[in-house]
Parts: structure tokens; C-alpha cells; sequence
């Protein structure tokens, strides 16, 4: 990481201490500071070497899309096209509801918008389990 990174790094864990999320020595590849039970594991089941850890690792380095989506909306093509800079576009959702965390088209979580030295970033609030993210693929 560059020293850059670890400014920012430090800015977005002030940022979380100070709104009561204390960021984890072992959170500093997570913006978020959100908890690593699983990456501990994954860490950990990597010096063991075994072929099945072997096949795990194939997958980390899959880059993902992640996005953060604040609300949709339908409207036709003549509509469309009558945007214009200054335009409104009316969502589905209310204020202060909170935003879609969807990764490859898969909504993973919820969460809240913060901003960290002029930055966007996202609070995770709610994480979908895996079991409920099967039940909606059926």
C-alpha cells in the first residue's frame, strides 16, 4: 500500500471510531472495518497447504463488481429522452432507506452512505445470508 492508501486507511478508521465501529488491526484491507471471521479462516487454512485450500485460492484474485444502488425506476423512451441536465428522476425508494450492496448482479447486503474526506463510502448495516440469497435465485 502506498502511503496515500494508509492515510486514507487511517481517515475512514477515525471515521468509524467515531461513529462507535472501531476498525480492526486485522480489518485494514476492508474500508468498512467490517468483521473477518471468514477471511481469518481463509488465512489461516493457507499455510496449511492442502489441496482443498489450494482451490480456494484459485478464486481470490476473481475480480467482482461491487455497486451501491439508491433506487430505480421505469420510464418510457420519450421521457428518457427528455432529460436534461437540472432534470429530476422520481425512485422506487424513500429517503433514508438504505441502499443495495449488489455484487454481480446478487444483492449482498444493505447499508447507509458516509462520507470520509470528501469520499462516499458505504456503512454495511445488514448482511444477506448466503441461505436467503439462494431462496431468491429460485
Amino acid at each position: 500500500m502506498s502511503d496515500g492508501d494508509d492515510d486514507t486507511m487511517d481517515d475512514w478508521a477515525a471515521a468509524m471510531e467515531e461513529a462507535g465501529t472501531p476498525m480492526e488491526e486485522s480489518d485494514s484491507t476492508s474500508v468498512l472495518g467490517a468483521e473477518s471471521v471468514s477471511l481469518d479462516k481463509l488465512q489461516a487454512s493457507e499455510s496449511s497447504g492442502t489441496a482443498e485450500d489450494l482451490n480456494l485460492d484459485v478464486i481470490l484474485d476473481i475480480p467482482v463488481t461491487i455497486s451501491m444502488e439508491i433506487g430505480s425506476t421505469k420510464i418510457n423512451i420519450r421521457n428518457l429522452l427528455q432529460l436534461n441536465q437540472g432534470s429530476v428522476v422520481e425512485l422506487d425508494r424513500m429517503a433514508g432507506e438504505p441502499l443495495d450492496v449488489v455484487v454481480n448482479g446478487t444483492l449482498i447486503a444493505h447499508g447507509e452512505v458516509v462520507v470520509v474526506n470528501e469520499k462516499f463510502g458505504i456503512r454495511l448495516t445488514d448482511i444477506i445470508s448466503p441461505a436467503e440469497r439462494v431462496k431468491k435465485l429460485k
